[in-house]
């Protein structure tokens, strides 16, 4: 074996409660998660599984999975099951540098899973750039940008004026662009994009967020209700799993369609792709999984003159993550990032936190994604110990 090979797996469960801050907004929604998707339970926190990837040199490489059951389908603790017993066996053993093999490995002897598949890509992603000494966008191509600008994340809340209120605020800290959480009803849904636009005034870039909210007749009038106010995007206006009726919508709204809770892996992005579902593609940490993943779909949008939307709540390294991609493929996104897990979470699980600053945040310096885990922190939001696989 060479000093590249990687020799073992470490995987924490971790939750992180959000800012008791959040938790009072969120409190005034009425189902408590602050958007109209139809869980149960108030969404009180993030749930993550961190990867940390060992090579023989002794170099580490580490990877974040952010997930909610009902988005994701899948808890912390089956994407621990999952790798632990059957993916580690395609990755002990292989060159960090050999991340296509262990993707096509992969994806050969184990379908779907795309979450797990992409935390351990991600870290392989970091391993070699630590290898290299190098940051991780430079293996993508290096960084256009040192500075990207982000959206700003509206929750959906019972009062109008309190989700202006947030906007302006997020103005005020040099945010242009808000993705607004709708999905209230089609009413209520152009009374809050009326005041948005009021209050943000013209310049203001406004995309919204319904959640699944509407079926695909009901989210062609809803769409219409806020064409008046200018909307550069819409997110997820209905079931995730009914590709079709998201067409039909793509078909009667004149505003691209962006699949979230509908779109893990990149058989859904071609799918929804070929029936004419989408006019931009949404990408994460966790979708459609992984880095090698993410610069395909990347490419992908570029071929379909698709823009690209790479948006989460992270913790730090999936924040980073989402950095070093942002930067990389600056030119080919057309929208600007979505980054508020720092706004969100009390930790972010880093020695020293990214800088953001004015409605931007900066790409890290150093090897890997520039940022380290904080041993303490990790520990003190860990579920459990760590699983170890050698």
């Amino acid at each position: 074996m060479t000093d590249d090979t990687i020799i073992r797996m470490e995987l924490t469960e971790v939750a992180i409660p959000f800012k008791e801050e959040v938790r009072a907004v969120m409190a005034g929604s009425e189902n408590g998660l602050g958007m109209a998707i139809a869980a149960e339970e108030s969404w009180l926190g993030g749930d993550f599984v961190i990867c940390r990837l060992v090579s023989r040199s002794g170099e580490t490489g580490t990877g974040e999975a952010f997930v909610w059951l009902p988005e994701s389908g899948v808890s912390p603790r089956q994407i621990v099951q999952s790798i632990e017993s059957d993916m580690a066996a395609y990755v002990l053993g292989e060159s960090a540098f050999n991340t296509n093999r262990i993707a096509v490995r992969l994806e050969r002897n184990i379908a779907r899973n795309e979450i797990a598949k992409g935390l351990i890509d991600s870290a392989c992603f970091e391993l070699k750039a630590r290898l290299l000494g190098r940051p991780v966008a430079d293996l993508l191509g290096g960084a256009e940008t040192q500075r990207l600008r982000l959206a700003a994340l509206i929750p959906l809340l019972d009062d109008t004026e309190a989700m202006v209120g947030l906007a302006r605020h997020w103005q005020e800290q040099g945010c242009r662009t808000f993705r607004i959480k709708l999905g209230a009803g089609i009413s209520r849904d152009a009374g809050i994009m009326r005041a948005m636009r009021e209050a943000l005034g013209p310049e203001a870039r406004l995309r919204v967020d319904y959640n699944q909210a509407y079926s695909a007749f009901d989210a062609v009038a809803a769409i219409e209700a806020i064409l008046p106010f200018g909307i550069e995007l819409i997110e997820q206006p209905c079931k995730a799993a009914n590709f079709l009726a998201f067409a039909e919508v793509q078909k009667r709204v004149p505003v691209p369609l962006m699949a979230h809770e509908g779109c893990f892996s990149l058989e859904e992005l071609h799918q929804l792709h070929a029936l004419g579902g989408i006019g931009a593609v949404g990408i994460n940490g966790e979708r459609p999984g992984g880095i090698t993943a993410a610069v395909k779909a990347i490419h992908f949008a570029e071929q379909n003159d698709y823009g690209v939307v790479i948006h989460n709540q992270p913790s730090g390294i999936g924040a980073a993550w989402q950095v070093h991609l942002a930067a990389a493929f600056h030119s080919s996104l057309r929208y600007e990032m979505e980054l508020f897990g720092h706004v969100m979470l009390e930790d972010d699980l880093l020695k020293t936190p990214l800088v953001y600053k004015d409605g931007h945040v900066l790409l890290p310096e150093g090897p890997g994604w520039g940022v380290e885990i904080d041993p303490a922190a990790l520990e003190k939001y860990a579920v459990r110990p760590a699983t170890i696989i050698e």
